[in-house]
């Protein structure tokens, strides 16, 4: 089925392409034309004028002038930032002024939607339209990452390492697992993350089904639309961008203690200092090694002995581990743009560096990046083009955000270890009592060793054609292709914890992937009267394919030297071959889209669209998905004409259903197999004891899995008032999702294999979206805008599969103090689940009068009795936090002065309550006698001490302290945060002429500032550890901060 329906995609393409072939070109004018502006009658330079319905332009020269081949009846839209947008329909006459009129009309703006363009007049599903202007002011090699405060209905929680995912939600948490948005470039789904911000020309944020339904099952978590750049008529132009500056670590890190005041913490918790003011611990000059006979150490270094008996001297002043792995870090960024382009064609192309170091040593990302936009225009009806985007990237990364990187090293490293050894080797843990830990420092050294880099290319190749009269067709075939290849080298760890050493492993890993998208539509467009109707039909196939491989082997012998490491070939003992990746998916799809308007007035738009995807075995494998969406321009009605200070307002709602697929292993319906050492070498005779080769199921596939369906409704309005300074939009929407895709746990009466995705489960989402920008002028140089937006959401579970109750979600930690989080109908996505602590037992008497409680004594936790039956058990386990914000907002100020200009952007999240999961480490030295929080002994219990916030230091871990998770890790993270500030000169034109220079802005700017916060880690941005994991979220295990303060100076000239 899915071959004959490709077939049949290629062959309307055939045809296309015959038809373009066919068609007769007709004869065109020249036209000459002027742009000025109404207040002042100067002319305006750099105002777009573009042929509508096409992507034929051109833009005014220093003298406000252009030039274009036209024919009678065509229609031009003129537009220039600060200025409303115009209108001219082309007629005899070979000459054109156009007037634009001062102060921008945000609904006459045309965007980019699905597929094609709408004025935002027009459109009556949910839009959020992105000012590109304010992404270029943040620096970063993540696109994604620029998002954050600039649409409402988006959230955005970034990542602090170079090259890090932003995890970005379009209306909140509508699944388990993955959540994201589908991004389209220039037509194509692609990775959005790595696309230059100064190639973007504009990012359109589609929220409700009324936008998105035209993208199926893969819409369904909303779609962010990028346009990228194209070249313009008139005089060829070349632009450089650069910057240059700096990343500062955080001053405090994790506010650890130094070595005495650890020492004195873990003689307190093991009784043998009980209360402050006695003598303290007195440390040793040396630490003594767990294997060391008695007397050991020495300190002469001929008797040193790496293996079995490090001399490593006490630091007793107190090794800062956060500064010793994070340091300032430079960033750099260089643009080479070059443009131009005549009535009949135009290009783009671009060139560009960027290297961001991390502050934790031995992270960076290195981006090497190439675009080419062309358009060609054959004839008057004809259209051909296409958009390359070509990268390499360079990018270790720390690998996770959990307890076992290097980060959290850095608490769980106790102070008295010093860097290095007497030799200089690297100290450790090598000693009886002295955490679990491993030398961060060590660590991220041993990571120069491992390298990762790949090639990506995205783009597509199009053609159209206009042809009776009304009718536009179009194909398009493009996609994403990406190689990969990574190597690791992982030396032995001789100083880790108590002796407990690891044999050193090589490993690498090759692989592919490769998306092919083929799409071809016909678009009918024509007005009668009042009557407006544009009619789209499309068809779409798409292919991806990923295959990985991966080996390694352990117990190298080992020789180096500074600049290299000989390795041998290795033990086969330790040996892994093994598939990494085999994945496919194949999409078809056809679809349908009409808009109506009446009088300019009434709007109605309805689309369909028919799914068919191999995730589904052949019975369930459709899917048909729908919207209606209306509009109302109300101000256009009579009782509204003489309203003076109302210029524009349109009513809108739409209710539609979509399918997901996005939270699905893409084999979910076949059964597969694979061989591993640990699982399929096994006799199954049972008759001998040597390894036999066999396979194993490693998923049990499910045939009956089908379509998450989600029905949103939403409705809102979007208004321009007071001469068009003010423009605010405002909506209100819910979104249902039943048939939820849930991986469900299973006995090991499976053998081992991973379940399926099953249907099971609903949740429901809603939430306001609001906007708000003023447009201001104070005389008549000094010009400002101001814009806000504020996101909330409300997330709830209705049901979960048949046969459960809850689901408890495991984390990294869980394994300690149990799990996290509880998917239960009638609660939040991701809220927090434990026990309630009211606070510490002050005394005996306390403890006996309060309800019977595990290990209670005094100065430890006192849990709150939620049932009441006088004792506590698991039954008295409840829902306290909720990870999810109460809302975000961002707060964007652009001002003009002459030729100064100023940009601060303010974003921030309320409501939301973290996990400290840090102060599992920090607080209660008896559990691995790690590092330990500064202030720990002024700030825990005694019995003089009977208001302290930290529990009693004691040699046990018990319920009553850290065996079990408590609300104690729970902080406020709610924040505001300075995540730009930009002060830019442009210096006159008239001085940069002389060096032949049109153009040349300099400019300081500062990200990260300052935040506003009640939270005690890092950072209150919390991403989670795993982007397609919404089951815990807003835990802290010490993550790459994304605050941490950057210095830029940087230039944009134009030659």
């Amino acid at each position: 089925m899915f071959k004959s329906l490709l077939l049949k995609g290629r062959f309307l393409g055939v045809l296309l392409c015959c038809l373009v072939s066919s068609l007769v070109v007709t004869a065109q004018t020249k036209y000459k034309g002027k742009v000025i502006g109404s207040d002042d009658k100067l002319p305006i330079i750099g105002a777009s004028v573009r042929i509508q319905g096409s992507t034929t332009g051109a833009v005014t020269d220093v003298n406000g002038e252009f030039t274009l081949t036209l024919s009678p009846g065509q229609t031009l839209v003129v537009s220039y930032i600060g200025y409303q947008s115009q209108e001219v329909k082309i007629g005899a006459s070979t000459s054109i002024t156009v007037t634009l009129v001062a102060g921008s009309n945000a609904l006459n703006e045309v965007v980019v939607t699905g597929y094609g363009s709408q004025r935002k007049k027009d459109i009556t599903g949910s839009v959020a339209v992105v000012n590109v202007a304010n992404l270029k002011t943040v620096p970063g090699g993540q696109a994604a990452a620029l998002l954050q405060g600039q649409a409402a209905g988006v959230t955005v929680i970034n990542n602090g390492q170079p090259g890090g995912g932003s995890a970005v939600r379009v209306r909140g948490i509508t699944s388990t697992g993955n959540s994201s948005p589908l991004y389209v470039i220039d037509g194509v789904q692609g990775n959005f993350n790595d696309v230059n911000a100064n190639d973007i020309e504009s990012i359109q944020v589609l929220k409700d089904a009324g936008s998105a339904a035209i993208y199926g099952v893969q819409g369904s978590n909303g779609v962010v639309v990028i346009t990228t750049k194209k070249g313009k008529s008139g005089r060829a132009t070349i632009s450089y961008d650069a910057y240059y500056g700096s990343q500062k670590p955080l001053k405090d890190g994790f506010h650890m203690a130094g070595s005495q005041e650890y020492a004195d913490a873990i003689q307190r918790s093991v009784g043998s200092v009980q209360y402050p003011g006695t003598t303290g611990a007195v440390l040793k000059d040396y630490i003594t090694p767990t294997a060391a006979n008695a007397g050991d150490p020495g300190t002469d270094p001929a008797t040193y002995n790496i293996n079995s008996n490090q001399i490593t001297k006490t630091n007793k002043v107190g090794t800062d581990w956060f500064h010793e792995v994070f340091k300032s870090a430079p960033r750099t960024f260089h643009n080479i743009t070059a443009s131009g382009g005549s009535d009949k064609s135009n290009y783009l192309m671009s060139v560009n560096y960027l290297n961001e170091q991390g502050t934790l040593l031995n992270t960076y990302l290195k981006r090497y990046a190439m675009r080419v936009n062309t358009n060609f225009a054959v004839g008057d009806h004809v259209r051909v083009g296409e958009n390359a985007y070509l990268y390499h990237k360079d990018n270790p990364t720390i690998g996770n955000q959990n307890e076992g990187n290097a980060i959290s090293y850095t608490y769980r490293q106790p102070p008295v270890i010093p860097v290095y050894d007497i030799a200089g080797n690297f100290a450790g843990t090598k000693s009886q009592g002295l955490s679990n830990s491993s030398n961060p420092v060590a660590i991220q050294t041993r990571a120069g060793n491992n390298k990762g880099y790949n090639w990506t290319m995205q783009g597509n190749i199009f053609a159209e054609v206009d042809f009776l009269k009304h009718f536009t067709a179009r194909t398009s075939i493009g996609g994403e292709f990406t190689n990969y290849y990574y190597w690791s080298f992982n030396p032995t760890s001789v100083e880790n914890a108590e002796g407990n050493t690891n044999p050193n492993t090589f490993s690498e890993s090759a692989g592919y992937s490769s998306t092919w998208i083929w799409t071809n539509s016909v678009t009918y467009n024509q007005k009668f009267g009042k009557h407006d109707v544009k009619l789209f039909l499309g068809e779409e196939a798409k292919n991806y394919n990923q295959r990985g491989l991966r080996a390694g082997r352990s117990n190298y012998s080992v020789s180096t030297s500074p600049i290299y490491v000989d390795l041998d070939t290795g033990s086969p003992q330790g040996e892994s071959n093994q598939n990494i990746d085999i994945n496919y998916l194949r999409l078809y799809s056809y679809f349908a889209k009409l808009d109506y308007a009446y009088n300019d007035r009434y709007l109605l738009s309805g689309t369909v669209r028919r799914d068919g995807a191999s995730v589904f075995s052949p019975d369930h494998r459709y899917g048909t998905f729908f919207s209606v969406t209306g509009g109302w321009r109300i101000s256009q009605e009579s009782f509204l004409k003489d309203v003076s200070w109302l210029n524009d307002l349109k009513l809108r709602g739409g209710y539609g259903e979509l399918g997901s697929i996005s939270n699905i292993n893409k084999l979910n319906a076949t059964n597969l197999f694979a061989a591993n050492p640990q699982n399929s070498y096994y006799d199954l005779n049972g008759s001998g004891n040597s390894a036999l080769l066999g396979i194993y199921r490693s998923q049990i596939g499910n045939a009956l899995t089908s379509w998450e369906t989600d029905k949103v409704t939403n409705v809102g309005f979007d208004a321009t008032i007071l001469n068009n300074k003010l423009e605010i939009g405002f909506e209100l929407y819910k979104k249902d999702i039943s048939g939820l895709l849930f991986q469900p746990s299973v006995s090991n009466a499976g053998g081992g294999a991973n379940p399926a995705f099953v249907n099971g489960g609903n949740i429901s989402n809603k939430g306001v979206d609001f906007s708000l920008t003023y447009h201001g002028t104070i005389a008549n140089d000094f010009k400002f805008d101001v814009t806000g937006n504020i996101t909330s959401y409300k997330s709830k579970v209705i049901s979960v599969p048949e046969g459960k109750k809850y689901y408890d979600f495991n984390s990294a930690g869980s394994t300690r103090i149990g799990s996290f989080t509880r998917f239960q109908p009638g609660q939040p996505m991701g809220e927090f689940f434990g026990y309630v602590v009211q606070g510490l037992f002050r005394d005996a008497a306390d403890v006996s009068s309060s309800p019977t409680q595990e290990s209670a004594a005094p100065g430890l936790f006192k849990y709150k009795d939620v049932n009441g039956d006088g004792k506590i058990t698991d039954a008295d386990r409840t829902f306290f936090g909720n990870p999810n914000p109460n809302f975000t907002y961002g707060l964007t100020l652009n001002a003009t002065y002459k030729n100064f200009d100023l940009n601060a952007f303010f974003y921030g999240s309320q409501g939301n309550k973290d996990i400290n999961y840090v102060k599992y480490w920090t607080d209660f030295p008896q559990v691995f006698k790690g590092g330990v929080i500064k202030g720990i002994l002024a700030n825990s219990w005694t019995p003089t001490n009977q208001g302290a916030s930290i529990p009693k230091l004691t040699a046990a871990a018990n319920f009553s302290n850290t065996a079990v998770f408590n609300s104690y890790y729970m902080e406020d993270g709610s924040y505001l945060r300075l995540k730009n500030l930009t002060l830019g000169y442009s210096i006159p034109n008239s001085q940069v002429k002389k060096i032949g220079v049109s153009k040349v802005r300099v400019y300081l700017q500062g990200s990260n500032l300052f935040t506003i916060t009640k939270y005690k880690g890092l950072d209150p941005e919390i991403q989670p550890s795993d982007l397609n994991n919404n089951t815990n979220f807003g835990i802290d295990f010490g993550n790459y901060p994304a605050n941490q303060k950057t210095y830029l100076i940087g230039i944009q000239a134009t030659f």
